[in-house]
């Protein structure tokens, strides 16, 4: 049976891994391998945001985009107008609230993230090369886990610093 001692060099052992992980795919230049593959220029933070919207399936308002970044509102608002310039999202009305506007993705914006898709599986069909399917399924199951329960300690904590600090501008999810 596993003691205290072995969970913490298993955790200590993927810290390890998800940082090299990290490292290799923020690269700017692996960045600008994979979208140059694909036929885009768009920069990391925007491809972020287009998935962001593609995973809405419809139309979002920026602050619930900024919330799901976990950035400031004006942070998306400049990514959007960039990206509206290059027909790659649209702003609608809001039906609910004439006053606010929505985003979505137009279809260039979704051909744009499907060819970057399928570079992505490429290059990570290579680097999958010979371990098996339930590996990599198990691996799966465990990164959406932490990455679910991450967003919400940071979400957590955004939230508590709002509540100390009310000068504070632009709380997640404004």
């Amino acid at each position: 049976m596993p003691d205290a001692t072995d969970h913490r060099t298993a955790t200590s052992d993927l810290e390890a891994v998800l940082a090299s992980l990290a490292y290799l795919l923020t690269r700017s230049q692996e960045h600008e391998r994979q979208t140059a593959r694909a036929g885009i220029t768009a920069a990391r933070s925007d491809v972020y945001l287009l998935r962001a919207l593609a995973e809405t399936q419809g139309a979002s308002r920026v602050g619930d985009l900024a919330a799901r970044l976990l950035v400031k509102s004006s942070h998306v608002t400049r990514q959007i107008d960039r990206l509206q310039s290059q027909q790659l999202v649209e702003r609608t009305p809001d039906a609910a609230d004439r006053r606010a506007r929505q985003v979505e993705l137009t279809a260039e914006g979704r051909a744009l993230l499907g060819r970057l898709k399928q570079a992505n599986i490429t290059g990570l069909t290579a680097a999958l090369d010979g371990i098996p399917e339930s590996d990599v399924a198990a691996t799966v199951s465990v990164l959406r886990h932490l990455v679910e329960r991450y967003v919400h300690g940071v979400r957590a904590t955004a939230l508590a610093e709002d509540d100390a600090d009310p000068t504070r501008e632009d709380p997640p999810g404004a």
